[in-house]
């Protein structure tokens, strides 16, 4: 159907046209501006109605969040732990200038333990969620991802337009799609790809999902940006033969400007992103990306195009995913006989078929679809493909967000060659597919399982699955999934550290040090390991070795307030009290909120009868955390000793406001009470001591020889 008075631009596509006017002269003019206005010839086959713009957009979004509005309300799972959870850079106590200077993991970008990515937008989206939540409500996070899905996928039936159609408007100047059908199906099975899961459902995705809609933007403001001179191209026969020929000029100067900004524009990018990092990539270990570290430089290359298949293979049947393909989920091909070379040769074949329709294609419209297709399909890819620099994963189904904009464009385009009701079902199938797949990211425990049959192989699957089940409190099954982590990846130092802990806990100490002891041994530098084997080697008493393992880990990991309180008490079972009270303050140095080295620097002077020390160092860890009622209960006992027992009872009631429940906090303030003649007072608490711990030490006693007491006074009283 013909626009009167519209014209098309296509910015890449030129041609030289012979000038009525001068002779021997030629015009630089857009290909399309002298081919007739209409839309692309196999769009009215689409076997989807023909909507008006704005109900186009509204459908996409609407089936986008179909797809992915089951996973609204769940959980943080998997890296959001440590991408969110455990960020500081998300607390408003944090200074907003530390996005600028530390990775997407909250760790400083200069640190070599740093992961060097860099995301700060991202991270300022994470902090605004935080802000307006008052706090991690995981509800505003998941929210925001689903609609950023929704909004992407609407903007894509604009994008999608003008790469199969190019550039046309009306006269009112809006943008006229030639391919209002095969864009609005390419934008559907974009909506509804099963493998956009981990970007949506999983929080950490939002980099994907922020990446995808800035392209967008950039994109479609650089093609509005070519409307200013559209007139122009209208009706260039009109225009005398100076004109068009300084106007052919001025087109020539205006592309190569436009290209030479872009390009200086990338370049300054990559340098200041190269400076921000360090100037040096990030470490990865063979564990992360086995293939990279083949030595033979051709098995290398084949199993970096067997990761590109599988790649493939999950934007064609998206039913087998997983959060995580490293640790032999994905076996390396050691030979070129193995049969799974047949599958990176199809790819091949498939690749080298499109690219040859798409150079050799009698059909302009065609041509230009594949070619474009191929280019989103392809580029955005490449930072992943381990060509430019070695990643740290097999295979990442995020990265596709993007790249699958491009099989969609190829999907849409051949869907010709379908049955029509054979496209409505793969559309049905994708939609229940995401369905199912965002349910399972909506809990750590439904997402580690549900890789346990894809990636039976994986070692990291046994081990995030073994985790979960210990945070569950479910140690008995977490010791099993740990053991085959370890038998498929003996030398997984984080599921032997984290097994040992649980026999530590079950007190299997000598399989936990042997454990403990191989992993410090295949990795030296495991400071968490170093620590727990030295509270293994204390619980054996073999001091002289805790004290080495303790002090290994502070080498390695110099800010360890963990480690420092773990060393305090091995001096304290020493009776080593000088250097216990020095261990737990390094600890609150390093930590001004570590509860447990405070109160435990306050018994320690309370039993040495170091009594005025022990309240000053009660009343500073207060000042620090008011509302800790184990600190206040301490503090409550030296004070009771000096006699102060107004405050002393202060103290014992407000942690008792705190922790009602405290048998031991209600047994020591009957003690109190019982010294400061309060007996009534006192008969109370010790009752309610023993309604809540019958088996209370020494509080059966206390309550007998009360009783006994008010039966003496009574029969004395007149």
């Amino acid at each position: 159907s013909l626009c009167p008075g519209a014209s098309i631009f296509l910015p890449l596509s030129w041609c030289l046209h012979p000038s009525p006017s001068v002779p021997g002269a030629s015009i630089l003019l857009p290909l399309r501006c002298i081919m007739a206005l209409s839309e692309v010839h196999w769009d009215h086959q689409i076997p989807l109605p023909k909507l008006a713009p704005v109900r186009a957009k509204l459908t996409v979004a609407l089936v986008a969040l179909l797809c992915f509005i089951n996973s609204y309300d769940g959980e943080f799972v998997f890296d959001d732990s440590e991408a969110i959870v455990n960020n500081k850079d998300l607390k408003p106590t944090t200074p907003l200038n530390n996005i600028w200077t530390n990775d997407f993991w909250g760790s400083n970008l200069s640190s070599n333990s740093s992961h060097k990515s860099y995301r700060p937008l991202t991270v300022l989206t994470f902090r605004l969620n935080y802000l307006l939540a008052g706090g991690l409500q995981p509800i505003g996070f998941h929210m925001l991802n689903i609609v950023l899905h929704a909004i992407i996928s609407a903007l894509m039936i604009d994008m999608f337009a003008i790469l199969i159609g190019g550039l046309a408007y009306d006269e009112k100047d809006k943008i006229v799609n030639l391919a209002p059908k095969t864009s609005l199906l390419a934008a559907l099975f974009f909506a509804a790809h099963p493998v956009h899961t981990e970007s949506v459902a999983g929080i950490v995705g939002r980099a994907d999902l922020l990446c995808a809609l800035f392209f967008q933007l950039s994109f479609l403001t650089y093609c509005k940006a070519f409307n200013t001179g559209r007139g122009l191209f209208t009706t260039p026969n009109n225009h005398s033969p100076c004109t068009v020929i300084l106007y052919s000029d001025v087109v020539r100067t205006g592309l190569l400007t436009r290209l030479a900004l872009m390009a200086l524009g990338g370049l300054a990018m990559l340098y200041a992103r190269w400076r921000i990092m360090g100037t040096g990539p990030p470490a990865f270990t063979e564990v992360d990306n086995p293939a990279s570290f083949a030595e033979n430089i051709f098995l290398r290359i084949v199993n970096y195009n067997y990761y590109y298949s599988l790649n493939a293979w999950l934007l064609l049947c998206p039913w087998w995913l997983c959060f995580d393909w490293s640790m032999g989920c994905v076996p390396l091909i050691k030979a070129a006989t193995d049969w799974r070379t047949a599958w990176l040769l199809l790819l091949w074949c498939v690749l080298i078929g499109l690219t040859s329709q798409a150079l050799c294609s009698q059909d302009s419209q065609r041509r230009r679809t594949l070619t474009l297709g191929l280019v989103l399909l392809v580029v955005p890819f490449l930072p992943a493909c381990n060509i430019f620099f070695r990643v740290g994963f097999v295979v990442a189904e995020r990265v596709l967000y993007l790249s699958s904009a491009g099989y969609c464009l190829l999907l849409g385009h051949n869907v010709l060659k379908l049955v029509c009701v054979a496209v409505l079902l793969l559309l049905c199938v994708y939609v229940a597919r995401c369905a199912l797949r965002s349910h399972q990211w909506r809990t750590e425990q439904s997402l580690f399982t549900s890789a346990l049959s894809v990636c039976p192989l994986n070692a990291k699957v046994h081990y995030n699955v073994g985790k979960n089940l210990a945070d569950r409190g479910n140690t008995t099954a977490a010791i099993r999934y740990y053991r085959e982590a370890v038998r498929l990846h003996p030398s997984y130092v984080h599921a032997m550290n984290n097994l040992g802990n649980i026999l530590k806990e079950r007190n299997e100490l000598v399989e936990a040090e042997q454990l403990l002891s191989k992993a410090v041994s295949i990795q030296p530098d495991f400071a968490a390991a170093w620590m727990n084997l030295g509270i293994v080697q204390n619980s054996l008493q073999k001091f002289e070795e805790a004290e080495l393992s303790y002090w290994n880990a502070i080498r390695f990991r110099k800010k360890y307030p963990d480690c420092y309180y773990n060393l305090g008490r091995l001096y304290a079972d020493q009776n080593r009290h000088l250097d216990a009270l020095n261990a737990w303050r390094n600890a609150t140095v390093l930590k001004p909120d570590h509860s447990l080295a405070w109160n435990n620097m306050v018994i320690l002077l309370d039993n040495t009868g170091n009594l005025g020390q022990a309240e000053l160092i009660g009343r500073e860890a207060l000042k620090l955390l008011p509302s800790d009622h184990t600190i206040m209960f301490s503090l409550a006992n030296v004070l009771g000793k000096l006699q102060k027992y107004k405050e002393s009872e202060g103290f014992f009631l407000h942690a008792l406001r705190i922790n009602p429940n405290s048998a031991s906090c209600h047994g020591n303030l009957a003690v109190l009470y019982h010294r400061w003649g309060k007996l009534e007072l006192a008969k109370k608490h010790y009752e309610l001591s023993l309604k809540l711990d019958p088996e209370a030490p020494g509080t059966r006693d206390n309550y007998n020889m009360l009783r006994r007491k008010l039966d003496q006074l009574q029969r004395s009283a007149p």
